[in-house]
C-alpha cells in the first residue's frame, strides 16, 4: 500500500491521538530565548568563507580573525520567518510523495555502518557493495520506509567524482522513493544537479518536486564545518531542501544535561538554518537534531541509553514550537547482534519520539550503535514502526465508534464475533495485523518449528529481496547517466 492508500484508509481525527509532552510552552519559550542570548552573544565557529559572507550580508557579525559569527535576535527571527513550514518531498513512484507538516509519519533507516551480520553464516564481516545493494532494495520494498539513507559503506570505494555518480545512478535504479543524501565536496555538486536534471527534470521541475534532500551535520559544539556545507552551498538557488542534523553526545561534545542538550542542538539548528536563509531565501529547512548520551563510564555513544528518546522528544517539540518540519531520531541500541537487548532499546526509543510525532523518523535497521547492518534487524524495526504509529493513532471515539446500541443488542452472555461492526473495525485499523512473532496456539508454534522472530525475519527479507523489483529508470536516463560518468571519468 503507497502512502497516499494509507492515509485515506487511516483518516482520524488528530485530537484523538496519542500525544507525548516532555516541555511546556513556558519551557519552549525559555530554551528559544536562552538559544537566541548564545547566538548573539557565543555564536558559532563558521569555517567556510562563502558561509561567513552570506551571514555578513544577512547582518550577522563576522570576525574574520577567529571565524565567529554572531547572529542577532533580529537575523534569527527573520531567518525563522523565511524558511516554509509545509512542502513536500517528492519521490518517483507514483503515490509517494512525502508532505511535511501533514500530520503523516515515514520510517528512515540508520546510516552508515561499517560491517554487516552475514544472514547465511551469521558472521560480522566489512560490508560490501552487494550489501549495500541488498539494504537499499529492501528499504524499497518496505512500505512503512519513505526516505533513503545510505545504510552501509559499499566496500572499498573512493568518493571520487566518477565513482559517487556511479553510486547516484545505482540509487536512483534501486531505489524510487524520496533521497536524503549529501555531496561529499563542493567539486561534487555540479555533477549532482546534472544526475538530479537527468532523472527528474529541469530546475524548475526539481524546485517544484523536491525529490532529493541534502543533509548537513554542524559539528558539535558550536561549529559550522567547511566540507559539507560548502558542497551545500554550491546548491543554493536550486531549492533543495536541507535537514541539519547537529549530533552532539551529552557528557562529551554536548553538555551534561537533557535541558542544556535541548539547547545547544537549538543553537546549532537555528545557526545553520540562518546561514541556508542568508544563502538562498525561503529554501526548504527540516529541524533534525539527533541528541544522544555518552556511556559515562566508557567515554562511547551509548546508542540504546532511554535519554536518547526523551532527548529526541524535546527536539521534536522545538521544531513544532518554530512550526518547523522535523525529522526525530530514535530506536538505537548499543547491542551487537539482534536479540532481547536491542529489542527492549530500540522499542523503547522509538516509542518515545514517536508519540512526539515527527515527519520523519530515522533509525531502523543498524546495531552496536549505528555501525552494524542487519537487514533482518531492519525488519524487525518497521514492525516497531508500525506499532508505534499504532500507538500514535490512539483510540478513536467519533460518532459511531461508541457501539453502545451493538452492546445493548448482545445483552449478557453473548458475543461479538458476527457483528459487522467487529467486522468493520478489523478492516479499519483499529486492530493491528501483526507480520512478525508468535501469535497462535503453543501447540502451532511447536508444530512450525518452534521458530524465533530472528529466523521469521530472515525469511521475510529474502521473500522481500526475491519478490520486489525496484521501478526501474527509463531507459534514456540510464544511458545519459552512464555518459555523465564516462564524461568524469575523462574529465
Amino acid at each position: 500500500m503507497n502512502l497516499a492508500a494509507r492515509r485515506e484508509a487511516e483518516k482520524k481525527d488528530p485530537a484523538l491521538e496519542t500525544h507525548l509532552q516532555l516541555l511546556s510552552e513556558d519551557e519552549r519559550a525559555s530554551v528559544h530565548e536562552r538559544t537566541l542570548k548564545i547566538l548573539a552573544e557565543t555564536g558559532l565557529r563558521v569555517d567556510t568563507a562563502k558561509g561567513r559572507r552570506a551571514l555578513r550580508s544577512a547582518g550577522a557579525e563576522v570576525d574574520e580573525n577567529t571565524h565567529i559569527v554572531r547572529f542577532p535576535r533580529a537575523l534569527v527571527e527573520a531567518s525563522l520567518r523565511l524558511a516554509p513550514k509545509e512542502f513536500t518531498l517528492g519521490a518517483r513512484r507514483p503515490g509517494w510523495d512525502l508532505p511535511m507538516n501533514a500530520g503523516d509519519c515515514a520510517l528512515m533507516a540508520d546510516g552508515e555502518g561499517i560491517t554487516v551480520i552475514d544472514r547465511k553464516t551469521g558472521q560480522h564481516r566489512p560490508s560490501t557493495f552487494q550489501d549495500w545493494l541488498e539494504a537499499t532494495r529492501l528499504l524499497d520494498a518496505l512500505d512503512e520506509v519513505g526516505v533513503y539513507w545510505d545504510m552501509v559503506r559499499r566496500g572499498e570505494e573512493d568518493e571520487s567524482i566518477p565513482v559517487t555518480i556511479s553510486y547516484w545512478r545505482h540509487v536512483f535504479s534501486n531505489f524510487s522513493k524520496h533521497v536524503q543524501d549529501s555531496s561529499p565536496t563542493a567539486a561534487h555538486s555540479p555533477w549532482l544537479l546534472e544526475v538530479l536534471q537527468v532523472v527528474f527534470g529541469d530546475r524548475e521541475t526539481l524546485r517544484q518536486k523536491h525529490p532529493f534532500s541534502f543533509l548537513v551535520c554542524p559539528q558539535s559544539p558550536l561549529v559550522i564545518e567547511e566540507q559539507h556545507t560548502d558542497a551545500y552551498l554550491e546548491l543554493a538557488g536550486w531549492d533543495i531542501p536541507v535537514a541539519v542534523m547537529p549530533m552532539p553526545l551529552m557528557g562529551g561534545t554536548g553538555p551534561g544535561n537533557m535541558i542544556s542538550m535541548t539547547i545547544l542542538g537549538n543553537c546549532e539548528v537555528l545557526a545553520m538554518l540562518c546561514l541556508i536563509q542568508a544563502a538562498a531565501p525561503g529554501t526548504p529547512v527540516i529541524y533534525a537534531p539527533a541528541l544522544a548520551v555518552m556511556n559515562p563510564r566508557t567515554g562511547l555513544y551509548s546508542a540504546g541509553a532511554i535519554e536518547n528518546g526523551l532527548l529526541n522528544c524535546a527536539a521534536i517539540e522545538m521544531a513544532r514550537y518554530y512550526g518547523l518540519p522535523v525529522e526525530g531520531s530514535g530506536g538505537g541500541t548499543d547491542a551487537y547482534a539482534p536479540g532481547i537487548q536491542s529489542t527492549f532499546e530500540r522499542a523503547m526509543n522509538a516509542l518515545l519520539p514517536m508519540l512526539s510525532w515527527p515527519d520523519l523518523l530515522v533509525g531502523a535497521g543498524l546495531l552496536g550503535g549505528s555501525m552494524i547492518l542487519s537487514l533482518e534487524q531492519l525488519v524487525i524495526d518497521a514492525e516497531v514502526f508500525r506499532m508505534c504509529r499504532q500507538a500514535h493513532r490512539g483510540i478513536p471515539t467519533s460518532e459511531g465508534d461508541w457501539l453502545d446500541a451493538v452492546i445493548q443488542r448482545v445483552g449478557p452472555g453473548g458475543h461479538f464475533m458476527g457483528e459487522k461492526s467487529t467486522a468493520a473495525n478489523m478492516r479499519s485499523g483499529e486492530w493491528l495485523m501483526p507480520r512478525l512473532g508468535v501469535h497462535d496456539t503453543q501447540r502451532a508454534w511447536e508444530n512450525a518449528g518452534r521458530r524465533d522472530i530472528l529466523e521469521q525475519a530472515r525469511e521475510r527479507v529474502d521473500a522481500l529481496l526475491a519478490e520486489h523489483k525496484p521501478m526501474p529508470l527509463p531507459i534514456e536516463a540510464e544511458r545519459e547517466l552512464l555518459k555523465l560518468e564516462k564524461k568524469a571519468r575523462a574529465a
